[in-house]
């Protein structure tokens, strides 16, 4: 849309006002290196996951164990949705960890739950595409700004029914754990982490935009879980995102959950998270 409006005599003034970061860093629980190294270095698999090309499966993490999402067979973008394990009306927050991290996620970062709890559901404690950083294009890996591509928006831009979306893949793993139907299933889909995902804003509209993946066979996400979690992966069928998704033309690959055990020994300093402080009395 053309711009309808001309400048103010005072425009550049008001461009010029310095940006100041919302949240500051240092309010944050630190991020205990040594720990989870510690615990690391001790833990064994105990049980695994494969979730199959263009479907999602689901999965148990108890608090103080690890989970990995791994790429297997070729470049493959994931879906991810987590919740409480026992109440899945607490469940990860894109949004707030968007603004409490940054658009993308790395070593370090944690995945906040949504209000009125806000608290870390689990910490990423290794990624081997942190050498990424970000690209000439403004792209990074690992985004919260995206939402998952879902049947509804397709169905309204391209006029067709696809249901191996990543909305719905979540929903039909998440009514498969829990015995739920598949409509109580869809109220707890949420906005997730693409994993493995390579995105941002284009530098003139300011449009989000996808681009291959730089994932390669071998590649993880590593993941503690500060409190018991339910998790739900989706394999993309965008594939390696690298030029279409929400049908079956690109190539698409399984990816793997791995779940592991740490020596409890090596977490006798860590509790899990309490929920947020905050009396919810909300001025009344």
């Amino acid at each position: 849309m053309p711009k309808l409006n001309q400048p103010p005599v005072d425009a550049e003034q008001r461009r010029s006002e310095k940006p100041i970061i919302c949240y500051s860093l240092d309010k944050l629980p630190v991020y205990d290196h040594d720990l989870y190294e510690r615990a690391r270095t001790s833990m064994k698999k105990c049980d695994e996951t494969i979730v199959a090309p263009r479907d999602a499966s689901s999965f148990n993490v108890p608090a103080g164990h690890f989970f990995r999402i791994v790429s297997t067979e070729g470049p493959q973008v994931g879906d991810l949705n987590l919740w409480n394990a026992n109440d899945l009306s607490e469940h990860f927050f894109s949004g707030k960890t968007r603004q409490l991290h940054a658009s993308h996620v790395s070593t370090g970062d944690r995945l906040w739950s949504n209000l009125p709890n806000l608290r870390p559901l689990a910490t990423i404690t290794h990624d081997t595409l942190d050498w990424y950083g970000w690209d000439e294009d403004g792209a990074g890996v690992h985004d919260v700004i995206g939402t998952r591509c879902d049947p509804y928006t397709n169905s309204m831009l391209n006029g067709v029914d696809y249901h191996h979306c990543c909305h719905s893949n979540l929903t039909r793993a998440l009514a498969s754990t829990e015995n739920i139907s598949l409509d109580e299933a869809e109220t707890h889909i949420h906005d997730v982490l693409n994993v493995f995902m390579c995105t941002g804003f284009t530098l003139d509209t300011h449009q989000y935009f996808m681009k291959a993946s730089p994932v390669r066979p071998g590649d993880f996400i590593e993941f503690f879980a500060e409190i018991d979690l339910v998790g739900a992966l989706s394999t993309c069928p965008g594939g390696n995102c690298g030029s279409s998704h929400s049908d079956d033309s690109t190539a698409c690959y399984p990816l793997l959950v791995e779940i592991y055990k740490p020596n409890e020994s090596t977490l006798v300093d860590w509790q899990p998270p309490k929920a947020n402080g905050y009396t919810r009395t909300h001025g009344v």
